[in-house]
């Protein structure tokens, strides 16, 4: 029997499915489901007892899945201080060491010998290690870091290729208690500087460059014009040789890592750390201009971690090869490749590349080469290779994997379906994860063993999450109704506040509804009580899983001499789910010099690559004649995503100027 847990407010205990669920699939509601192959039933590490426990002990959940799931140096009296909301503290009295839990003990325990990373380089070379090598290599990393005074509640910015030194690095600032704060490697110098300056970190840790589609790039340049801005704080900057690249080092402050870390001892202990204490900042796009520091701290963190991994990923860590396709750059690379998977002891794969380089097959090259179990990827990679077509997956032997899973946007039920089907077999279970920076860890997500899934819905809070979708007063809606995707009670991986600013924290996620977390996205429950996300409610976008601040780019393209205002939409794409579609006046001057805005468009979006990153490049410049606003100034981007998404413009009446939208129109069929 299957069983599905309920919605909030409904009796506690799951709710039967009732035995006609078990075969594979069926149809319900003219939605085609598909129940776990009950191979997978038979030993899953998680059933309905999870969510019946969950229900039963409350916090005190919590406080087992901590002492069973990670080693503590002095044990917890306190599970949840909520005495001052929004401001939580899990396991405050406890002590530990995140890089101690993710390879240290696995040494003493005797798995030593097991590998930990298998690094695929997008040139074809690799390297593995073991455990034991992990060990070594963090702690030289640690030495390497204190000599270049870094030290406990020290910062440290990490801007680097997907190498193993990235996920190294990161084990060594936990190690020395030391905060990291790893910036995208595709963003901007400019970029760079504002998260070193905010974060005023001491030690930058980048590489020289990596490989690109085939093609070296580099990467210290950006770090030497982000300095040259600013980052007065930085004393030093490590630097990994890894495509021989030429670049200048800058005597007395720039080093590089072979000289500092391949020398150093591989004896180091490591530094207890209190559960709250910080363990990374990582930057996320705001609806204003100004990133905003996400902080997470060490216990709460690394418990939902490794919670997730066990369950949501069914994991096996005697058995398992996972890999999961993010860069370190974002919060997917931080909990489930530098955190989650070593914590639990796995083996995992990394791979710097992309996935058409060699060629179109080499995700799938890399799970046969490799014997990949459990694969985490995102929509936009998947709808990207259902373009290229079945023939290419079929080249390969993907018989090894038996759990899928997707991630950083939702995923449409055609890529869902195709995914299950080619890559997948029609035997693998796939958990839709939804959770953001801010939450951590999977906030909601199929229970592989247990959910009948439905292709396109996340579907079910984790085990000991209470989420809801609530209308404006804070209400919770009916099933079938649309809403706000909110969190009602405390979770151990929250983010505790945002770098500097708590009152920035508070007003951003906890001021629109009382008590309550505001995720930004939009929400309904289904005639079953299953969570369907419907994309942002807010001026953020999401494009292929990353997070873009309209007013961000906005700004950017502003920035450029011939740009005199500017307005940016999310509009409907089949391949990245989103895609920024930019809209732009002319300064006087510049209209009247009659650049050609085909070409002028091309300039602006190389702009837009240059200031934030390629990946906030808008897919499309639009030169108006005016943009549309209301009598107060507002300007009313819904009638801007009318016209990006080839629709019939919606109400006009509340423009200052209803004549505005025509104008657009005619200008852009001219």
């Amino acid at each position: 029997m299957l069983w599905r847990p309920r919605r909030p407010g409904q009796p506690p205990g799951p709710e039967p499915l009732g035995e006609e669920h078990t075969p594979m699939t069926e149809q319900n509601n003219d939605l085609q489901t598909y129940a776990p192959p009950q191979v997978f039933v038979d030993q899953a590490n998680g059933g309905p007892e999870l969510y019946e426990q969950a229900e039963a002990e409350g916090t005190e959940f919590w406080a087992r899945q901590a002492r069973e799931l990670l080693t503590w140096s002095k044990d917890f009296t306190t599970t949840l201080d909520w005495s001052n909301p929004p401001f939580a503290k899990w396991f405050e009295d406890g002590t530990l060491n995140a890089a101690y839990n993710a390879v240290d003990r696995h040494v003493e325990a005797g798995n030593g010998d097991r590998v930990a990373l298998l690094f695929e380089g997008e040139p074809g070379d690799s390297r593995s290690y073991t455990y034991a090598q992990l060990k070594d290599e963090v702690s030289k990393a640690a030495n390497g870091f204190a000599s270049l005074g870094v030290g406990k509640g020290d910062r440290v910015a990490v801007y680097m290729p997907m190498i193993a030194e990235a996920v190294i690095t990161m084990l060594a600032c936990a190690r020395l208690g030391a905060i990291h704060s790893v910036v995208f490697g595709g963003f901007s110098a400019e970029a760079v500087r504002s998260r070193v300056e905010d974060g005023e970190a001491k030690l930058v840790v980048t590489a020289d460059g990596s490989y690109r589609r085939g093609k070296p790039t580099t990467l210290k340049p950006a770090v030497d014009a982000a300095l040259e801005k600013g980052g007065d704080s930085v004393q030093h900057v490590l630097v990994v040789k890894r495509n021989g690249e030429d670049v200048a080092m800058t005597e007395g402050r720039d080093v590089w890592w072979h000289d500092v870390v391949d020398t150093a001892s591989t004896e180091h202990a490591p530094v207890e750390v209190g559960a709250e204490d910080p363990l990374f900042i990582l930057y996320t796009s705001g609806t204003t201009g100004k990133p905003k520091g996400v902080l997470h701290t060490t216990g709460g963190y690394l418990t939902q971690g490794a919670f997730s991994m066990k369950y949501t990923f069914d994991l096996k860590s005697e058995t398992d090869v996972y890999w999961c396709t993010a860069d370190v750059g974002w919060v997917t690379g931080h909990s489930y490749v530098a955190y989650g998977p070593l914590v639990m002891g796995a083996t995992q794969v990394i791979y710097e590349g992309t996935p058409d380089s060699p060629h179109r097959g080499r995700f799938w090259e890399i799970v046969q080469k490799y014997g990949v179990t459990i694969m985490y990827t995102s929509p936009t990679a998947i709808r990207t290779m259902m373009k290229w077509g079945e023939d290419i997956p079929a080249e390969y032997d993907l018989t090894s994997l038996r759990l899928l899973g997707t991630v950083g946007e939702a995923i449409n039920p055609e890529a869902w379906v195709w995914f299950h089907r080619v890559i997948g077999g029609g035997n693998c279970p796939i958990v839709d994860t939804w959770w953001q920076t801010e939450t951590g860890a999977h906030m909601i997500t199929q229970l592989p063993g247990v959910t009948v899934a439905k292709p396109g819905s996340a579907q079910r809070p984790l085990a000991g999450v209470k989420v809801d979708v609530v209308d404006e007063m804070g209400e919770s809606l009916q099933n079938g109704q649309s809403g706000f995707l909110v969190v009602r009670e405390p979770w151990p991986s929250m983010m505790r506040t945002i770098w500097g600013d708590d009152e920035r924290f508070v007003q951003t996620y906890w001021s629109r509804f009382d008590g309550m977390y505001f995720a930004g996205d939009g929400a309904r429950f289904d005639d079953d009580g299953d969570i369907w996300i419907l994309g942002r409610v807010d001026d953020v976008m999401n494009v292929s899983g990353h997070r873009l601040s309209t007013s961000e780019i906005e700004s950017a393209l502003v920035s450029h001499p011939t740009v005199a205002e500017a307005a940016v939409v999310g509009a409907e794409d089949e391949t990245t789910g989103q895609a920024v579609v930019a809209f732009v006046i002319l300064t006087d001057d510049a209209a009247q010099e009659g650049h050609d805005k085909a070409e002028l468009g091309e300039k602006l979006r190389a702009h837009v690559g240059q200031e934030i990153s390629p990946i906030a490049k808008p897919k499309r410049v639009l030169i108006v004649p005016e943009l549309p606003k209301t009598r107060s100034g507002k300007i009313m981007r819904r009638l801007l995503k009318d016209v990006a998404e080839d629709r019939p413009v919606g109400d006009v009446t509340t423009l200052a100027d209803q004549t505005v939208m025509q104008q657009i129109v005619d200008s852009l069929r001219d």
